[in-house]
């Protein structure tokens, strides 16, 4: 009968257990290191770096860092505020405002422009009504160009911002908080010198979370910012690549790619440092609520005004443009139709992207469920040296843009012969979202009792089968869960498939995103509605199967 190893016993690690350690480090060194190295390769020549110091360069670069940057503060301040409103008042429905304020982050950024332009845009709803009721002919509101820019990254990021400030808000010590009270400061006082410093941490770390998601969005800019002749650095490289209009479109969109690599490396670090320390700083049980008294309805009312501005407008809007002959028509009964919705669900072109975008989700929800089930088990059970590794090389491209990623997988694939085809598109996914199964899984693993496996090593089971025959059966809902987010964020993902798409590889975001580029806005806006709708079920889905919000918001954020 096989012996386990006590808990004090330092016991060498098990033959098995080693070799899929191994296994397992060289296929994420496949994934994840040789595309990064080809990268720094290609992208790091002096002759290629010394292009970034042209003019489109030096300007898309201060438009990314002033779009990206402004957006990441307004999301900032705007979740902080709505942090500190749903989980330090006693305000009432906080669930309900929880779920309905997050709706945001689960609607596809380049499908939200689509929905918030059919309010904003030329011909959008408001600025129709606006212009019939005071003659004008320049609208309400523009969207396209930085203002709208920075105002939708601010509006589908400050989510991110929400759930860094919750967690940090529910660790303040009560304790604190009472005794600054009783000494007699007032709740500004209280606020400003108990509360504020344990947050601030979580403050920064949100706002870079949010900065890096911004500078690596290409759906938003592309929409808002390329009419205007705007560029931002992700579509400055989609125009090297698509256009070809530099001598090595694919070095100098390799240059940028590793500007952006060490932008976000850095961003990495800090935030990873931050949230060290917030884990040290969270003590003590929940704060009382601070009472709203007579505030609290009024105060209800404003929040269910804003959750429906920011949530309802933008798919009503995808609604009622999917059931709009033409875009700008007055809303009349005479002017709606299911055509759009039909051609959206029955085009050739539309039905291939669906059937690609399947395909492909599918396959990276179950590489990266069994991968990241794999990875999340050696980090937290086995005893080997390479946890360290292993974790960096999965969560660390989820700090990366999808760019940087795309570009990786381009030099990548180029030298094998699979550039232009599928599976390079796979394999991009895989990467950049393997880490949501790994955050995933890792925390119902430690909720599973090492004892359980130590009977079965005691029954004679090796430790990969005590593994498989115990463990991961009982974390298997985690492992779905994590599998299934993958399978809808890939499913509706744009930027990656945008610089690796090729004839015949297009997927539903790349579809969408090439009919508003056509001009063909009626019938976008009806396929964006289907996959918005279909987004928020699945989701809805994965958190019931989760049993709770915890596992989900974990592998969201």
């Amino acid at each position: 009968m096989a012996k386990a190893p006590s808990r004090g016993e330092k016991a060498s690690e098990p033959a098995g257990t080693k070799l899929l350690g191994y296994v397992t480090l060289a296929v994420l060194v496949a994934l994840v290191a040789l595309p990064l190295l080809a990268l720094l390769q290609r992208g790091a020549r002096p002759e290629l770096l010394a292009g970034l110091a042209s003019d489109d360069v030096l300007e898309a670069t201060v438009n990314s860092l002033v779009t990206s940057g402004l957006g990441a503060l307004l999301a900032t301040l705007f979740g902080a505020a709505l942090a500190w409103a749903l989980e330090r008042t006693d305000v009432p429905a906080r669930n309900f405002f929880r779920a309905v304020f997050f709706v945001p982050f689960l609607v596809p950024p380049f499908i939200g422009a689509i929905g918030w332009l059919a309010v904003f845009g030329p011909v959008g709803y408001a600025n129709a009504f606006y212009n019939r009721a005071t003659g004008s002919t320049g609208g309400l509101v523009d969207l396209y160009g930085p203002g709208g820019i920075i105002a939708l990254l601010a509006l589908h990021s400050y989510p991110i911002v929400y759930l860094t400030i919750a967690a940090a808000l529910r660790g303040v010590p009560a304790s604190l908080e009472e005794a600054a009270r009783a000494s007699g400061a007032g709740r500004l006082r209280v606020a400003l010198d108990v509360t504020l410093p344990f947050v601030f941490p979580a403050l920064v770390a949100g706002f870079i979370l949010v900065f890096v998601s911004n500078l690596s969005d290409f759906g938003i800019p592309a929409l808002l910012g390329l009419p205007e002749r705007y560029e931002v650095l992700p579509t400055l490289i989609y125009g090297y690549l698509v256009s070809g209009s530099t001598d090595d479109p694919l070095g100098a969109a390799s240059s940028i790619g590793v500007v952006l690599l060490l932008l976000a490396g850095g961003a990495l670090i800090l935030q990873r440092r931050l949230s060290r320390r917030l884990d040290s700083d969270a003590l003590g049980p929940d704060p009382e609520p601070v009472s709203l008294g007579a505030a609290r309805v009024p105060f209800a009312t404003l929040l269910s005004a804003i959750a429906l501005v920011i949530t309802v407008a933008p798919v009503a809007a995808l609604l009622v443009g999917a059931l709009l002959r033409a875009p700008g028509v007055p809303l009349t009964p005479e002017n709606l139709t299911l055509a759009n919705l039909e051609r959206a669900l029955v085009a050739p072109a539309i039905i291939r992207g669906a059937t690609n975008s399947l395909l492909l989700a599918s396959g990276a929800a179950l590489v990266c469920g069994l991968l990241g089930a794999t990875v999340a088990t050696l980090i937290v059970r086995a005893r080997s040296r390479l946890g360290g590794v292993l974790d960096a090389l999965t969560l660390g491209p989820q700090a990366l843009p999808g760019t940087v990623i795309a570009v990786a997988w381009i030099l990548a694939a180029i030298p094998v012969g699979l550039y232009g085809t599928k599976a390079v598109i796979l394999f991009a996914y895989t990467t950049a979202f393997v880490a949501l199964v790994v955050q995933t899984v890792r925390g119902s693993l430690a909720n599973v009792p090492v004892a359980y496996e130590e009977a079965a090593r005691l029954s004679g089971a090796s430790p990969l089968r005590a593994l498989r025959d115990v463990t991961w059966p009982l974390v298997s809902p985690a492992i779905l869960v994590g599998a299934a987010l993958v399978f809808f964020t890939a499913v509706r993902e744009l930027t990656i498939s945008a610089l690796l798409v090729a004839p015949g590889s297009e997927t539903l975001g790349v579809v969408i995103f090439n009919l508003q580029q056509a001009g063909t806005y009626n019938v976008s806006t009806a396929l964006a509605l289907v996959v918005a709708v279909a987004g928020l079920l699945g989701v809805g889905a994965i958190a019931l199967l989760g049993r709770g919000r915890r596992n989900l918001w974990r592998g969201l954020s």
